[in-house]
């Protein structure tokens, strides 16, 4: 049969329960409803508490039993855990014996984690083991907490409104043996119909490749896209709380913002560099190469068709996105590297050590200049590190920002040129800029404090005016 495989974020299944009737049911009847394998991630800040917070770094479980040998501070951690989890489904659940099910699920899954890292601790104890070898087990262990939770209440919640749905576990709690990820889910998924059964599955999967060793927490999207290419889907689709827009409706104005509609996979890179959680770059490859589309859509919003995201060229070239993200410029200057080789392998060399992410770079003949998306605790590791190598360099950061100009084809738009002189009329500047071969992006390198005016700036001429500016002499750049 003809099928999808979507996946909810977050953010979105921590109001669940609204999309039963939106998303999940809707107008559907019968057999329409099936059809769709929904891969689900944990609710809203579940994994923060697991493993410790995205955005401002604070512990959770994981990071305090990396911590500690003998504390029992990640204790308490957990035990936070189990009552937030309890919190996310008693929001959604409203059946006595629904919300029963799931709280015998969370003392489970939660006491049999504990019960786990109190015998590896105790292990460890004995000079023969080191907890350090098994700390990306440990994290595997704790993530799989949050989605498994999730599925099995969406599955709960499903059943309740009549939903043939089946929770199907990923996570490899209390499984033997250690096999691949495609395995894992044509396991998982053997003997589901999904033309008569609605699979709730977890997005995090357990797997001999380690998903969290390369992707970290971008492993549920690896998940959905390996699933859906497994299966041989005819659409992958991605629910949001929000639309793919021309830029951030909060900066620009809700009815400013235009959602796209339609772009590929090469702005979809293009997207994951600068920040923007459309789809990692690693499960759009996925996708790409088994030739699925991908559509990305308002969770809820579901008349809405949302943006398709395939490989096909745009029917004329157009700006299609503005967006920004802030970063540090590494300049490192050596008036003896004109004609020598080697300067550039061993900056990579260090920056790959540190695991920075660079977004962009720039050089010329005494200068290289790598624009990144890291801490300044790092940068200043990557600078002792650089000073060492290169004694009689001029090694400098500075804290900056990259506004980002996206499109499936820019080509003839003078997208440079209209971008500098956007950025001169409001009053600004910029402190450098490019534009690759491809034409699928211009980067504006400008202060940190500058960024939203600029990408207001360029929102506004490059998009708002798009139709006036095809036909505009184009001026002179300020």
């Amino acid at each position: 049969m003809t099928h999808t495989v979507e996946k909810i974020g977050g953010t979105s299944m921590s109001r669940v329960n609204e999309l039963v009737e939106t998303l999940f049911i809707g107008a559907r009847k019968g057999s329409d409803l099936y059809g769709r394998v929904f891969v689900v991630s944990a609710f809203g800040g579940i994994t923060n508490l697991l493993l410790e917070h995205k955005k401002t770094g604070e512990a959770g479980v994981y990071a305090r039993f990396a911590d500690a040998d003998t504390d029992h501070g990640w204790h308490d951690a957990l035990s936070r855990v189990a009552e937030e989890m309890r919190a996310a489904h008693r929001t959604v659940l409203s059946h006595a014996g629904d919300l029963a099910q799931a709280d015998a699920f969370v003392a489970d899954r939660i006491e049999g984690a504990r019960n786990c890292l109190i015998d590896l601790q105790r292990l460890c104890s004995y000079g023969h083991f080191r907890l350090a070898e098994h700390m990306l087990q440990i994290r595997e262990l704790l993530s799989g907490l949050g989605e498994a939770h999730s599925a099995y209440v969406t599955t709960l919640l499903l059943q309740r409104a009549g939903v043939n749905a089946r929770f199907v576990d990923l996570s490899g709690w209390r499984d033997e043996g250690d096999v691949t990820l495609e395995t894992r889910i044509l396991q998982a998924l053997d003997g589901i119909d999904p033309a008569t059964e609605m699979p709730i599955v977890t997005g995090y999967a357990q797997c001999a490749e380690g998903l969290m060793r390369e992707f970290d927490r971008g492993y549920s999207e690896v998940t959905f896209s390996c699933l859906a290419a497994l299966t041989q889907a005819s659409e992958a689709i991605i629910h949001k709380e929000f639309h793919l827009s021309s830029a951030d409706p909060k900066l620009v104005g809700a009815g400013v913002a235009q959602k796209l509609g339609h772009t590929n996979y090469d702005v979809a890179d293009q997207m994951s560099n600068m920040g923007m959680e459309a789809i990692h770059p690693k499960a759009a490859k996925t996708l790409r190469q088994a030739d699925i589309p991908l559509r990305v859509t308002n969770a809820f919003e579901p008349e809405d068709p949302g943006t398709l995201i395939d490989d096909k060229p745009a029917d004329r070239p157009a700006v299609e996105m503005v967006t920004g993200l802030d970063i540090l410029a590494l300049e490192v200057f050596e008036q003896d590297m004109v004609g020598v080789k080697g300067y550039d392998a061993a900056i990579l060399e260090v920056l790959t050590r540190h695991k920075v992410r660079i977004v962009s770079k720039t050089s010329n003949a005494n200068t290289i200049t790598h624009y990144l998306d890291t801490s300044l605790t790092v940068m200043k590791r990557v600078e002792a590190d650089l000073a060492k190598r290169y004694p009689n360099a001029e090694i400098s950061a500075r804290l900056l920002s990259m506004a980002s100009v996206l499109g499936r084809d820019l080509k003839g738009l003078s997208v440079l040129t209209r971008g500098l002189q956007a950025i001169a009329e409001v009053g600004l500047a910029s402190v450098g800029a490019s534009q690759g071969p491809r034409n699928v992006d211009v980067q504006f390198i400008v202060e940190r404090e500058d960024l939203k005016p600029v990408i207001k700036a360029l929102h506004g001429a490059l998009i708002e005016q798009k139709e006036h500016a095809r036909t505009a002499p184009i001026k002179a750049a300020a």
